[in-house]
């Protein structure tokens, strides 16, 4: 297989997709596209403007409505990959704990999937990429020439959050994190929209014991494997 391909990566969040995709797409010079920004990058325009209330309920004509006026992109740095939204650099505020207790709801919503999905697509059509989110390998690629399910219990995914967070300066809990990641795993699992699930033809991967040099070689083996084929 001689041509590029598409990789689609899902998961859990913080299951550590988003990171094993990058280094894999740096690794062989594909591009990066991380979805799961783009549906953050929503949803901060919608706590912007005032769409979601303190208890994440989301006005979803208002933010359907609006679609046509939000704009997602990125910019490609050697080191780093920033989210536009309409132009502006967001990638720090879209990882905050605000935005990533009201994702969940924003990505439920089918418009918000179907617009995002398309522009998912758009980036998909000279392949050579490297895609990570929840619904890559069976909503947005579904004949994507390899597939990946990231999964990891919900401890040790909120444990690596905490250090991520804790890293960047964040005052957040273990327990404050836990219960985030075991609601989005619920709204996730559950929506009725591309609900997250594991692609028939997805392999299994699992990284909980993994570390990050690992997971990585073992990523860029079934990388290998696949174009040899």
């Amino acid at each position: 297989m001689g041509n590029k391909i598409i990789i689609a990566i899902d998961g859990y969040s913080s299951s550590g997709k988003s990171s094993m995709a990058r280094a894999l797409a740096a690794k062989i010079g594909y591009r990066y596209i991380d979805s799961g920004a783009m549906y953050r990058a929503v949803t901060l325009y919608a706590m912007r403007h005032g769409m979601i209330d303190a208890d994440h309920n989301v006005d979803t004509r208002a933010l359907t409505d609006a679609l046509p006026d939000i704009h997602v992109d990125f910019d490609v740095t050697p080191d780093k990959q920033y989210t536009l939204l309409n132009g502006e650099n967001v990638e720090n505020e879209i990882r905050q704990l605000p935005v990533s207790n009201n994702v969940s709801p924003v990505a439920a919503i089918p418009a918000v999937r179907h617009y995002l999905v398309a522009l998912q697509q758009a980036f998909g059509t000279e392949k050579g990429i490297v895609m990570d989110g929840r619904d890559i390998g069976t909503t947005v690629f579904p004949d994507a020439e390899l597939k990946i399910f990231v999964n990891a219990p919900a401890e040790t995914r909120a444990e690596r959050r905490l250090k991520e967070l804790q890293a960047k300066g964040n005052t957040v809990t273990y327990n404050e994190i836990l219960a985030n990641v075991k609601q989005r795993d619920h709204i996730d699992e559950t929506r009725a929209e591309s609900p997250l699930r594991r692609a028939a033809d997805a392999i299994d991967f699992d990284n909980s014991a993994m570390s990050i040099d690992e997971q990585n070689a073992a990523l860029l083996k079934l990388y290998n494997d696949t174009i040899s084929c």
